[in-house]
């Protein structure tokens, strides 16, 4: 294939948003895993490991093979797009099979792997043809993963309708090799990089380091009280409207008819600010003197608007839209969190080693994916007063944002001790 436009928009932009679009479908889960355990007749508790698996992969992938990303993003482009795309067909094939162990192999393990390292692969490409606005750049990229729920979720329900769970996984596994194929060709490093292997960075040597780790538990924070939160959003808005008078003194099934529309509408704005607050956190960081301070600004309003909704309980008239501020907020801030880490990388460890201390921080995701849902639960199903046991977790979280932003600052204190770019 011939590309006579080599810019940054054919070379980087383009080709990052062709990647991740397509491994950000792994946040559709929930539009089938229940249709799996169905199909293979087992709890869906059980079946949800496939996910954490994913994310779990995804984590420790980028962990491990950032130096690999560092070195060559045809190789590991082309890495990315043969693990998502066999994991994913591998597990339709799994379900066809009545294989549950399938699932986690296939989409845990192998589509883990190449979600990982096709996360990475344009991250550093984008920032080093966009060095003015490395910000925004990335913001662009990630949006793409987060976006790629809203896009690909109607689709999977009309082809899961059209032809079914199985040829579902079949058709979407040759649309996404057509997608990464394209990316793999196209995306490119600027003309004037020149990778010297004299230049790797260490894993070790960044992982002596306290800053690394002041960042790594400020980004494993922001993903585990998000994903906490977003384990619950059904659950504690269900919670919130049967404290309304209007909902109050309905029954089970009228309850459950009169806010299906409400939930509905509240999970897609939902997905809006989670891309809005990958774009903006990111993008603001370009107008910083130093990238800490967009965390700051994330963190402070992440604790405002706990402390508000608990500040609120019992007041029926400001509690819905208090608890819709702290949904939408956090959701913004939990995408924005993503957006914003690699130029906080670049600020102290440099371009040059991007990758591997991205890898590495990304193993803070991996572990979250664990932790996350497990938190929720467990404060949950220990809530004292069990009327409003989704109420519970709100102070939890609060206290998980304060401990982030105490580690943030320290981190903002250290001044950028990143080599020259030469």
């Amino acid at each position: 294939m011939s590309i006579q436009a080599d810019n940054r928009w054919t070379r980087a932009i383009i080709p990052a948003l062709l990647i991740h679009v397509s491994i950000g479908t792994v946040y559709c889960w929930s539009v089938f895993k229940q249709l799996i355990a169905d199909r293979l007749g087992a709890p869906a508790g059980t079946v949800e490991w496939g996910f954490s698996l994913a994310i779990f992969f995804l984590g420790m992938s980028a962990a491990f093979l950032g130096p690999m990303v560092e070195r060559d993003i045809k190789k590991s482009a082309l890495i990315s797009m043969v693990c998502f795309v066999v994991g994913f067909a591998g597990t339709g094939a799994s379900i066809a099979a009545g294989w549950l162990p399938g699932v986690f192999i296939f989409y845990g393990a192998i589509m883990g792997v190449g979600l990982g390292v096709g996360y990475l692969t344009p991250v550093k490409n984008l920032m080093l043809w966009f060095k003015e606005n490395k910000g925004l750049a990335t913001g662009i990229a990630v949006a793409g993963f987060g976006l790629a729920k809203a896009i690909a979720s109607p689709v999977m329900e009309w082809l899961i309708n059209t032809v079914g769970l199985v040829a579902m996984f079949y058709v979407l596994s040759v649309v996404y090799a057509v997608f990464m194929f394209l990316g793999f060709l196209l995306i490119k490093r600027p003309a004037d990089y020149v990778h010297s292997p004299d230049e790797q960075v260490s894993r070790f040597a960044v992982m002596k380091k306290p800053v690394f780790w002041g960042i790594w538990l400020a980004f494993y924070i922001n993903i585990t009280c998000g994903l906490a939160l977003i384990s619950q959003e059904k659950d504690i808005l269900h919670d919130v409207l049967r404290q309304l008078p209007r909902f109050s003194g309905l029954s089970d099934s009228a309850f459950a008819l009169a806010i299906a529309g409400t939930v509905g509408a509240v999970l897609a704005v939902d997905a809006v600010f989670n891309t809005l607050g990958r774009l903006g956190f990111s993008t603001l960081s370009d107008h910083f003197r130093r990238r800490e301070t967009a965390y700051v600004i994330l963190f402070v309003m992440s604790i405002a608007v706990c402390v508000l909704e608990i500040a609120t309980k019992g007041i029926d008239n400001a509690l819905l839209w208090v608890v819709l501020a702290m949904l939408f907020l956090v959701n913004a801030g939990y995408g924005g969190g993503f957006s914003t880490l690699p130029v906080l990388l670049d600020e102290h460890f440099g371009i040059k080693a991007v990758s591997t201390t991205h890898g590495l921080t990304l193993s803070a995701w991996g572990i979250a994916g664990l932790s996350g849902n497990q938190l929720a639960s467990f404060v949950v199903t220990h809530a004292s007063d069990q009327a409003h046991r989704y109420a519970a977790l709100i102070p939890v979280l609060a206290v998980l944002y304060a401990v982030a932003l105490v580690s943030i600052l320290l981190v903002n204190r250290v001044r950028g001790d990143r080599p020259a770019e030469g």
